[in-house]
């Protein structure tokens, strides 16, 4: 791996030999898991063939985490992206800052929500060890490459993006069925134009039991979807207990937003989660969020009405004052 890739502050703390984690081998003929893979682990899997609402219910309430299996996007794209990704971040971190840009853009070191700045080479420990880069999916098109592998992950992108519309609109209308909430009314707060796809590398860490790749925290959007390599990492809090999630190839993760919390009044729950750093490996991602639409007010008999940019506003000024995200507890009725 040429160090030169990462942000300086992480060549620092690098480990001397890091290895790249390689995609397991995997069948592409069909959407099938390995049959190899028997165990899935604790966490609920909905398949989506055949789409049970009664577990898809259950795993909403206890877990806001679910593992998808049988969702329709073709093997070689899962792979080509995944390749593609490792190939942009493989770049210069000089130039990955040049070649991203509008309406893409690249960041390192916070998740996203907080500009990357020099302020936090001082202080290793505190920051999120992970970069990666922002995809607004419907500005997409308007992205002039230069570069042939920025062209070609682009193309790769508009593609991942009408599949993940399609399951997260299924997975949508039929967690609303299941609340027994008007699904016409509720439209406007899974909007397709709001969907945004973040890349992310995780590269490794010499003091990886002192660090995070991504702190604990709650996702603001509706839903999110998860493509992961095989790279482990990924770790959600349970009856007050971090559950690792383990990597398993030709699946998803989707997990519930303080949205989709505050659209079910609480039934369902948001879901607490993290990344850990590895001493030896790097770990790549791909997540799609999904938001209410723009001006879409939120009613719930939980929280005063409010809309997402009401809530993105509250949660910038949270981090700008006090250091963290507050999220739903600042709209909650009294």
């Amino acid at each position: 791996m040429n160090l030169e890739s990462y942000p300086p502050v992480f060549r620092q703390q690098n480990t001397e030999n890091p290895q790249s984690t390689d995609l397991e081998c995997i069948n592409l003929d069909n959407c099938t898991i390995k049959e190899e893979i028997q165990e899935f682990g604790p966490v609920p899997v909905i398949d989506l063939q055949s789409l049970n609402l009664d577990n898809l219910e259950e795993a909403c309430r206890n877990w806001g985490l679910i593992r998808l299996v049988n969702h329709g996007i073709p093997l070689t794209l899962l792979t080509q992206l995944q390749e593609q990704s490792k190939k942009i971040f493989s770049f210069s971190f000089e130039s990955k800052q040049s070649i991203i840009s509008n309406p893409l853009s690249y960041f390192w070191g916070t998740p996203a929500l907080t500009p990357s700045g020099t302020a936090l080479e001082k202080a290793p420990k505190n920051m999120n060890w992970v970069e990666g880069f922002n995809v607004p999916l419907s500005q997409i098109s308007q992205f002039q490459a230069g570069d042939p592998t920025l062209e070609s992950f682009r193309l790769l992108l508009e593609e991942y993006g009408r599949h993940l519309t399609r399951i997260a609109t299924t997975v949508f209308e039929a967690m609303v069925k299941k609340l027994n909430l008007n699904p016409e009314q509720l439209k406007p707060y899974l909007s397709e134009s709001s969907g945004l796809i973040r890349v992310y590398r995780y590269p490794p860490c010499s003091i990886a039991d002192e660090t995070l790749g991504m702190e604990a925290h709650t996702d603001s959007s509706v839903l999110s979807i998860l493509n992961q390599d095989q790279g482990e990492g990924l770790e959600l809090l349970k009856d007050d207990k971090w559950l690792h999630i383990d990597p398993i190839p030709s699946t998803l993760i989707l997990n519930l937003g303080d949205m989709m919390q505050a659209i079910s009044n609480d039934e369902y729950k948001s879901v607490t989660h993290r990344v850990k750093t590895n001493k030896d490996t790097e770990r790549f991602s791909i997540c799609y969020f999904v938001f209410p639409g723009e001006g879409s007010v939120i009613q719930s008999s939980r929280y005063k009405p409010f809309t997402y940019s009401d809530f993105q506003a509250q949660v910038q000024q949270d981090i700008k004052t006090i250091g963290c995200k507050i999220g739903l507890d600042r709209f909650k009725l009294t």
